[in-house]
């Protein structure tokens, strides 16, 4: 069961990639998307309370350093997806597990294995493989790679703190109060929206409300996942399909979605295949060390 929900959750991932690019492309922009599904995790997540749990009064600090991690992933992941390729962005956020790897090596003060470095170099070579392009086209490649790898790293610390500090909360409790923390600090960007252009508000919010609700349920899977079963690193290599899944629905039907990276060719696209399987033999290789 706990391989199979992370399997699900990595395909969601993929397609709320899409949808929410197609949202971000129609006006929505990266905090307001930021804003819409941190609210849609909160009403996705707040069924968990009948779990239940024990709230520790003394520990306030714990679900607000992971509330943290999980805002700042977001807003970089979606920083990644609105100025960059979801064939790129998708599979570097999968470099995710390595750190995944690291931070639990230097939170338990294990020493750092030679696969693991050997995992870093692949990973290195995997994102340098997905640069590989047409010279001509620019499409914020570097920051899209910067941004989504502080995406990753964040949302690794996220996975790590979870594992390490939900079991005493319980599953019910800390989950959902985390995740409410993370919305209502969200909506300190309310002021920096920019307006939707009105030639696109119904579609924008189609595709963004569309967006928010698959990357909710993509995240409660995940999330609950790691918390319930105490497995962060295996999950996320599991997880880490979901760079290889967001290729493949781009080139099956990127159409669906007005998706240009449907015409960057199949040399481009085949490259970044490629980049995608090197990563996750990096991935292999962090994980059975």
């Amino acid at each position: 069961m706990f391989n199979l929900l992370v399997l699900i959750a990595a395909m969601l991932y993929a397609l709320s990639a899409l949808l929410i690019k197609r949202a971000s492309e129609l006006g929505a922009g990266s905090l307001r998307t930021l804003v819409v599904s941190n609210i849609a995790c909160c009403l996705v997540f707040m069924p968990l309370i009948v779990l239940g749990g024990t709230i520790h009064l003394e520990l306030w600090w714990q679900p607000v350093i992971v509330a943290a991690c999980f805002l700042t992933g977001q807003w970089f992941t979606f920083l990644s997806l609105q100025k960059g390729d979801v064939s790129v962005a998708t599979p570097v956020l999968s470099c995710k597990i390595i750190m995944v790897a690291l931070f639990i090596t230097l939170l338990t003060q294990d020493t750092v294995k030679p696969l693991l470095w050997v995992a870093a170099v692949l990973a290195s070579v995997g994102v340098a493989v997905l640069s590989r392009r047409p010279s001509a086209e620019h499409h914020h490649m570097g920051q899209t790679i910067i941004t989504s790898l502080l995406g990753a790293a964040s949302f690794a610390l996220f996975d790590v703190l979870v594992q390490k500090w939900a079991s005493q909360w319980g599953l019910g409790y800390f989950l959902p109060l985390t995740v409410t923390i993370a919305a209502i600090a969200s909506l300190m960007f309310l002021p920096r929206l920019e307006p939707i252009p009105s030639e696109h508000k119904r579609e924008t919010w189609t595709w963004l409300l569309s967006g928010a609700f698959v990357i909710s349920l993509q995240s409660v899977l995940i999330v609950a996942s790691i918390a319930y079963w105490q497995n962060a690193a295996q999950a996320n290599v599991i997880y880490s399909s979901r760079g290889l899944w967001s290729i493949a629905l781009i080139w099956l039907c990127g159409h669906w979605f007005h998706s240009k990276e449907q015409q960057l060719g199949r040399n481009v696209l085949g490259w970044r295949f490629f980049g995608a399987l090197l990563m996750m033999l990096a991935i292999l290789l962090a994980i059975f060390t």
